[in-house]
């Protein structure tokens, strides 16, 4: 696990790491006491993850459960984490990752419409999505960009542009099952 470690002095605490939260502690950080200092204002020692991404792509979906399952089988992400169900069976909160970077992914609402919906039912979506670019999507930096196309028309997915050489690297653009736009990119 890529960690370092380092020192916080946290003064006024008279609990442990859950009060500490509450001042600033990140959730997701580990805090340990240093020996002697048990809570006592003392000098604590806070892990911190440095792979830790800074940005997290959120994506909403008409059906998250089916788009978690696509996504796998055509761009090769696999879930991660717990998923989080709402009664009518709803997907609210989902974890992704591919090569170590995750995709957050939801169905926030049953009025949610994906892009793809959206432009079926509105004149100026379907206007500006005619282009084969990625006006709002995300880039994902692959190994193989030839081998990973492949795997992504088998599956179905909706290409917008046949991989490519750039001055960037050699890339392919395509749709997801809802019309997200995706760019997956082999860099030289």
């Amino acid at each position: 696990m890529n960690l370092y470690l380092r020192s916080v002095k946290l003064r006024g605490l008279g609990g442990g790491p859950d009060e500490s939260r509450s001042r600033g502690v990140h959730r997701n950080d580990r805090v340990k006491y240093a020996p002697g200092h048990a809570g006592t204002g003392g000098t604590m020692v806070q892990e911190t993850r440095l792979d830790r991404p800074r940005i997290v792509p959120m994506i909403a979906y008409e059906d998250a459960a089916a788009a978690i399952d696509w996504l796998g089988r055509a761009f090769g992400f696999r879930e991660r984490g717990e998923r989080y169900t709402e009664s009518d069976g709803r997907v609210s909160h989902a974890e992704l990752e591919f090569e170590g970077s995750p995709v957050f992914l939801a169905t926030p609402t049953r009025d949610y419409e994906s892009p793809k919906h959206h432009r079926q039912t509105c004149a100026a979506a379907k206007k500006w999505s005619a282009v084969p670019w990625v006006v709002d999507g995300l880039q994902v930096r692959v190994d193989n960009v030839d081998a990973h196309f492949t795997q992504a028309k088998g599956a179905g997915a909706m290409i917008l542009s046949e991989p490519q050489d750039n001055p960037y690297g050699r890339l392919y653009r395509a749709e997801d099952l809802e019309g997200h736009r995706w760019m997956f990119i082999e860099e030289h």
